[in-house]
């Protein structure tokens, strides 16, 4: 965000919490999109995230107190909360930061009362992880402000396990650890399971990503997306029953017929299919950003799109218009991201065709849902950061 508004969100926590010697802190994360790799991050996958210039930032200062008072921009209100923590029954955004205290004192820290102010420009709803990146940025804040000197990977899994913990939804790691790990016009490969990481260059010539949002989410999302990780668990237990040497989902090499024979349901059998499909998916992907072989890594997009579609069943119809209509132009390649049900579509084409597409794209989709679609460019930024002002 510009240093305008951070100016601006200086003078607004002052008005709320008041002036004192002491000047709060400022911190950003950014958002985040995944360009191969989707809901495999909590099945022991490899994914390929980048972090881009979207970002959410707070501002925070200890406040000599055992109260903690938050004020969300976004929402214009201000709330007070304090031991013992319980889930906000009318202020839900409160929860990622709450959860995030309960985790770091759950480790041993002990974390005094702080005043913390956030605003943020990543779109809501957009699939583009504003969510974990509060969690991540709140995390930094508070190590960096005490001094517990908490390494940025371990922040990452402070803010999952408050996402799954005390939020309750069941997300994987990715979201958190490309967030707090970012570097600046990289992608990472991340084993999900061992947490080694490794980052990436890749240098797009003439091609582009870029994000159309759709501008819907269907409030399917958290209790579908729970399902989707049950459905996943029960058929790796059927799986291990009879071969137990696989330890996660995506390590399963099982044909279709072997994977009928350990008697998975017909939604296990797609969400399988799907996980172990999108194993191969993510090696055909980094290889061909590697080779500059952009027309392969658009055919993968497009196929896990239809995977995600078809197998794990977590896109909706205003998504999969936008990637059917898109494949129709011509362009390269193009998938939903994210939870799902709604939010973005990723798209991966020659840089010339930008105007084409969102003029023709906007028009279509307008008739077909009467509903605007947003063109976001982006570039791949750092991680989780202080600002200094």
């Amino acid at each position: 965000m510009d240093s305008l508004r951070s100016k601006e969100n200086l003078n607004h926590f002052e008005r709320i919490f008041g002036k004192t010697n002491s000047k709060p802190r400022l911190f950003e994360a950014p958002a985040r999109i995944n360009i191969i790799g989707e809901h495999v991050d909590y099945l022991g996958g490899i994914v390929l995230p980048a972090a881009i210039n979207f970002s959410v930032q707070v501002f925070l200062r200890p406040n000599q107190s055992q109260i903690f008072q938050f004020h969300s921009v976004t929402y214009n209100e201000t709330v007070k909360v304090q031991k013992p923590f319980q889930s906000h029954p009318t202020s839900p955004w409160t929860d990622y930061i709450t959860g995030v205290i309960v985790e770091m004192e759950a480790l041993g820290f002990d974390v005094p009362g702080f005043d913390l102010l956030v605003d943020g420009n990543i779109p809501q709803g957009s699939g583009l992880s504003s969510s974990a990146a509060l969690e991540v940025v709140t995390g930094f804040a508070i190590s960096e402000t005490y001094g517990f000197g908490i390494k940025k990977e371990d922040i990452a899994v402070i803010g999952q396990k408050a996402e799954n913990n005390f939020v309750g939804t069941k997300c994987g790691i990715m979201d958190q650890f490309i967030i707090a790990v970012g570097k600046e016009n990289d992608c990472i490969s991340l084993n999900t399971n061992t947490l080694s990481y490794s980052y990436h260059h890749f240098e797009l010539e003439d091609y582009e990503f870029y994000l159309i949002n759709s501008n819907v989410k269907h409030n399917l999302k958290d209790s579908a997306y729970n399902k989707r990780r049950l459905e996943c668990e029960s058929a790796l237990e059927k799986i291990q029953a009879k071969f137990p040497n696989f330890k996660q989902l995506y390590d399963v090499t099982l044909s279709k017929e072997e994977l009928i024979d350990c008697g998975l349901t017909g939604d296990e059998l797609k969400r399988t299919i799907h996980v172990t499909s999108e194993r191969d998916r993510t090696k055909q992907v980094i290889q061909g950003l590697e080779s500059n072989q952009f027309s392969q890594v658009g055919v993968s997009l497009f196929e896990t799109h239809e995977s995600l579609s078809k197998n794990f069943e977590v896109s909706c119809e205003e998504t999969d218009f936008i990637v059917s209509t898109l494949k129709s132009l011509g362009v390269i390649g193009a998938r939903m991201i994210g939870g799902g049900f709604g939010g973005c579509v990723l798209v991966l084409d020659k840089k010339n065709q930008f105007a084409k597409i969102n003029e023709e794209l906007k028009k279509s989709y307008q008739q077909k849902f009467n509903l605007e679609l947003d063109f976001y460019k982006f570039q791949i930024s750092d991680g989780v950061k202080e600002i200094f002002t």
